[in-house]
């Protein structure tokens, strides 16, 4: 059966018509039942269509014009390459740490998407929030996730940190050459706003890059050749370079005891002579020395010139004692 409509002057009628074959096998078709007029406003056809809608549960507003949502398809491609990324590099293993410490959200969640939107479309806290109805995140309920679990676990990272850090460091072993490291370390300064001053607060006055006195706090990296990142720490703003080398030197040694051979690049900004001397004394755990470079301003050449030239001197008499050895000796300087 089905429903057929047919026109008689100005006006439409709806029938319910049945479709048959006679005795010969031909199709026909008869006329069941007329259902009325369809462009009769509550005529018969809308109260049979008020009752099978009534019978259905559904409203029998037939004014009601349905409504149609749109709603934007969710990134996910880049958020999903970062993803496998995390977890192939072993970061995921940060939930350890909090489960741990007996964390009862998820902080390595809150973490995680964290560092995608700094990847990806760097927010604030609350914009972090309105980025993840955009995108797609495996494995992480981002609806459950407030702006009070990402500042807190800002708080729970801080709080581990040396847990944390060790985690890190054990992701980050394999990746560095043991036989020969060569890595920069150099500081800089970012400044902050606000003038409020809290008395364990790294916002300190200092001397900026740019000559100024500004708020500020220093940030200073430790990184390979290539460009990756092994160890970090902030300093207050009003934290004079030099002596952050070696305090962070012995950490970065701490921290990745494998390394056989060290070579220490750093700029003009962290020479004194009290680390030249104290960096000569750095001994790796296999007892090999520390090797550095470290730029020597113009203007203060002069202080370090007899040191060059003694340490000058050494080296060509460790060349000269080298060369007479007998042949086939090993000789190692």
């Amino acid at each position: 059966m089905f429903i057929k409509l047919t026109r008689s002057g100005s006006h439409t009628y709806a029938q319910l018509v049945e479709s048959f074959r006679d005795e010969n096998g031909k199709p026909r078709q008869r006329t069941v039942a007329s259902i009325g007029r369809v462009d009769e406003t509550d005529g018969a056809v809308d109260s049979l269509l008020k009752g099978l809608l009534r019978a259905r549960g559904k409203p029998t507003d037939l004014a009601v014009t349905p409504q149609v949502e749109f709603k934007s398809a969710l990134a996910l491609g880049d958020v999903w390459a970062l993803d496998q990324l995390w977890k192939e590099l072993g970061f995921d293993g940060l939930a350890r740490v909090f489960r741990k410490a007996r964390y009862i959200t998820p902080v390595e969640h809150a973490l995680r998407v964290m560092v995608f939107n700094r990847l990806c479309d760097p927010e604030s806290k609350l914009g972090v929030l309105r980025w993840l109805e955009t995108v797609s995140v495996p494995e992480v309920d981002t609806a459950s996730l407030t702006h009070q679990q990402l500042l807190r676990s800002m708080d729970a990272l801080m709080d581990h940190q040396e847990a944390v850090d060790d985690v890190v460091a054990g992701l980050l072993r394999p990746l560095i050459d043991q036989d020969l490291s060569l890595v920069f370390y150099d500081l800089t300064t970012i400044r902050a706003s606000g003038l409020t001053e809290q008395s364990d607060d790294v916002r300190r006055y200092g001397m900026a890059k740019s000559g100024l006195i500004e708020r500020q706090f220093m940030l200073g990296v430790v990184q390979t050749a290539e460009g990756l990142p092994i160890y970090h720490e902030v300093f207050d703003g009003n934290q004079a370079e030099s002596p952050t080398l070696l305090p962070t030197l012995k950490k970065v040694l701490a921290r990745f005891a494998h390394i056989k051979r060290l070579i220490v690049v750093a700029d003009r900004g962290l020479l004194s002579l009290d680390n030249v001397d104290e960096l000569r004394k750095v001994m790796l755990p296999n007892g090999q020395a520390l090797e550095f470079i470290l730029a020597v301003p113009g203007r203060r050449y002069g202080e370090f010139a007899q040191i060059l030239k003694n340490f000058k001197a050494g080296l060509l008499m460790q060349k000269r004692k080298w060369s007479m050895r007998p042949a086939g000796t090993n000789c190692v300087w």
